[in-house]
Order: C-alpha cells, then sequence, then structure tokens
C-alpha cells in the first residue's frame, strides 16, 4: 500500500481552499457589494456610505445623510434600486446622525408616548407627541412620515439633525 505524502496533500488542501475563499470574496465584492454600493451612493441625500453587510434575512448599510434629506424618500429610493441585488431580505439603515443635547432631550420627552403609539398602532399620535416635545424648543424642526415598513422620525436644529427609523413592528422596538 502507497503512503500518501504529507506535504503535497497539504500543499493541494492550501491551494484549494485559497481558491474557494478567494473566489467567494470576489465574487462577493464583484456581484454584490459593489451594485449595492453605487445604488446606495447614486441615491439624492446620501453623502455616503459604508460596505454593505448581508445576511440571510437583512441588508445593514451605514450611511451619512445629508442634513436636508429625506429619510423616507432615501429608503424608498434604496430598496427600489437595490431589491435586485439583495431581494427579499430586509433593508436597515445605520444612520450617521449630528444630533446634540436639545435634540436628544426632545426625544427623549417624546419617547414614552411614540413608544405607546408604537405598541398600540396608533401612529397618528406620534406627529403630535413628537411637537408637543419640541414646542419649548427654539428654532427646531419636526417632521414625521410613514410608509407600509417604518415610521420616519426627523428633528433638526440648524446643521444638527436626529434620525430616527422606527419599525413598525412593536417587537423589533427595543433596540432603540
Amino acid at each position: 500500500m502507497m503512503r500518501p505524502r504529507v506535504i503535497p496533500v497539504l500543499i493541494t488542501a492550501a491551494i484549494t481552499a485559497s481558491v474557494l475563499f478567494g473566489g467567494w470574496a470576489i465574487y462577493n465584492q464583484v456581484a454584490i457589494a459593489a451594485p449595492l454600493d453605487k445604488v446606495v451612493n447614486d441615491v439624492d441625500g446620501v453623502i455616503s456610505s459604508g460596505k454593505p453587510v448581508m445576511t440571510k434575512d437583512n441588508v445593514v448599510i451605514d450611511v451619512v445623510l445629508d442634513p436636508d434629506a429625506n429619510v423616507r424618500a432615501v429608503y424608498e429610493a434604496i430598496a427600489a434600486n437595490g431589491s435586485g441585488v439583495f431581494g427579499d431580505r430586509k433593508l436597515e439603515l445605520n444612520i450617521e446622525t449630528k444630533s446634540d443635547k436639545q435634540l436628544d432631550d426632545i426625544w427623549s420627552k417624546a419617547l414614552f408616548q411614540v413608544a405607546e403609539a408604537m405598541e398600540t398602532k396608533t401612529y397618528s399620535n406620534i406627529p403630535g407627541a413628537v411637537k408637543e416635545a419640541a414646542a419649548g424648543s427654539v428654532d427646531v424642526s419636526v417632521s414625521t412620515e410613514m410608509d407600509d415598513n417604518n415610521v420616519y422620525v426627523t428633528l433638526k436644529n440648524g446643521d444638527t439633525v436626529k434620525y430616527i427609523v422606527l419599525p413598525r413592528n412593536p417587537a423589533m422596538l427595543e433596540v432603540w
């Protein structure tokens, strides 16, 4: 019986692993990440974005938005233009914001009423709750929008903006 040589077997295994993992990495970059990155950066209001992270169920993209960006329009544009790349996975944007203490305090004041509205699915109470919390603040503008998947709240004070995206699934609210 012939005894296999250890060195040639190890070299063959290393080359095979390199080719397989290298091919997978190239495919991931060329066929998935690059087209999705182009889609995200072509959307109005997106200043820059990070590399998309795709899992079995969702796509997570880090983005920096222009202070005047409409976050609902950004979500819709990325979802519509990128659906060919990520299919039926759920889109999740991690939005880097330039918030300040005043905007954080306004959101903290409104959070209880907003969480209650999300839990009871009385979404029409959200704009009033946020505007009521911002009532005493000077130069703060509040914008709330909704689509089939999320509720979008934008608090703006000059160049500082706080974007809040609330999933319309109450079980996920603890992730705020």
